[in-house]
């Protein structure tokens, strides 16, 4: 049984910029963020090029979101398509961070991702007022100052805050959640992949378990959710059940659980030798966020997506080995086994690529079969080192040099996509 009166009551606010890119996009064009028709464009040279961000009103009547390709926009005069200006927004994010922090010190404020912010406001209740009165003020200078729209979800914790955020405040602009509201709000929600931190391969999971509400997950036994997923299990339970002990500025869910990266690509790969390639610069970039945060981790998953010319389709598959690694060539053999394995003559569009069964890096184990492992080990970071003080492209492999590399052209971007 749950007792909450034992556990902390604090007043979060998560604070979301609605559709940040586009309105944006629109405010600096002269344009009402809410009532105006913008989709910002990768690259407007490309007919397949993916919509970054798409405003509101052109979601809603048009059925253009996020991950649209540029050709499916209708030639419709009342819409703007626009370059993204990455400079420009991230500029803008962090004035509005200072505007947070007018409310709260710093330390009270946790910048989740460029759109979306925590802040703690038990400290300034006799300066500002409640955190609802803090909300509707926050929410007041923004439009003034930006003319940008926002929602804000309030909680007693940063996943209440969230999930009050994600699953109401975004249709009514403020709403607050407290621990009475689990029962009525939370549990009733489905599918799983409406709950923050389940995604669509975690949700096919638990629905084999028989578990399709939040309400059934907090009623499953504990023990067997921590034998089937580990220490997520552990909390999956607890978010069930409105749960977060983990301090403003923490993640919301304690422990890395795999480093990953996922990309479109910018052209159809009918050469399966190309997409190795790029499979080889992805690897790189994994390992590297894995050492980046002294991890290693024994299993790697592939997935490749067919090219809408094939109809779609794809696989994502997953090995795991012996030991705990985070060295560039081991997730690459492992990638091409899956590859080779899995792979039909089909035009490839998407690859992505993650390692997870994390583990600390100082349990990487000297192999006396393979001598050389140490020293692979060692000159991943070195590597990084190189690349932390002369920029990315500063030490590329060969392959980021021939046609098929990605990694030359995107060590030119912001976010992924043009500065300018």
């Amino acid at each position: 049984m749950i007792h909450y009166e034992q556990l902390p009551k604090r007043n979060i606010l998560c604070i979301d910029m609605k559709s940040f890119y586009a309105s944006c996009a629109a405010v600096i064009s002269g344009l009402d963020p809410l009532h105006s028709y913008v989709a910002v464009v990768g690259d407007k040279e490309r007919q397949g090029s993916v919509v970054l961000a798409a405003s509101p009103r052109l979601k809603a009547e048009f059925g253009i979101q996020t991950g649209s390709r540029l050709f499916e926009i209708p030639n419709d005069p009342r819409i703007h398509i626009i370059q993204p200006k990455m400079e420009m927004y991230l500029r803008i994010s962090t004035e509005i961070t200072r505007l947070l922090n007018r409310y709260v010190s710093k330390d009270c404020i946790h910048t989740y991702s460029v759109d979306e912010s925590f802040i703690q406001v038990d400290r300034v209740k006799r300066i500002w007022g409640d955190a609802e009165t803090i909300a509707k003020k926050i929410r007041r200078e923004l439009e003034r100052e930006f003319q940008l729209p926002c929602a804000i979800g309030i909680g007693p914790n940063m996943l209440m805050a969230k999930l009050c955020l994600d699953l109401e405040a975004k249709q009514k602009g403020i709403a607050k959640w407290t621990y009475a509201d689990v029962k009525e709000k939370l549990w009733k929600v489905k599918p799983l992949s409406k709950m923050w931190g389940i995604g669509q391969r975690l949700e096919k999971t638990l629905n084999r378990m028989g578990i399709f509400t939040v309400g059934q997950l907090a009623q499953y036994p504990l023990e067997l959710l921590e034998k089937k997923f580990g220490i997520m299990g552990n909390q999956l339970y607890y978010h069930a059940w409105g749960i977060d002990l983990s301090e403003i500025g923490a993640p919301i869910m304690n422990g890395q659980i795999s480093f990953g990266k996922s990309q479109i690509l910018l052209r159809d790969y009918s050469n399966p030798e190309e997409v190795k390639c790029v499979i080889l610069e992805m690897c790189e970039e994994v390992a590297r966020r894995a050492r980046r945060e002294k991890k290693a981790g024994r299993t790697i998953s592939l997935g490749i997506g067919y090219s809408k010319e094939e109809l779609g389709g794809g696989f994502y598959r997953s090995k795991t080995i012996d030991r705990p690694t985070n060295i560039t060539m081991d997730l690459y053999r492992v990638c091409l086994e899956i590859f080779e394995k899995f792979y039909e003559p089909k035009t490839v569009r998407k690859i992505s690529i993650a390692l997870s069964n994390i583990e600390n890096d100082e349990t990487m184990q000297l192999d006396l079969f393979h001598p050389n492992r140490m020293k692979q080990h060692h000159l991943g970071y070195v590597m990084d080192a190189i690349r932390q003080k002369h920029g990315s492209k500063s030490l590329l492999r060969a392959v980021s040099y021939t046609k098929a590399g990605t990694s030359l052209y995107r060590s030119q971007l912001i976010g992924g996509h043009k500065a300018q």
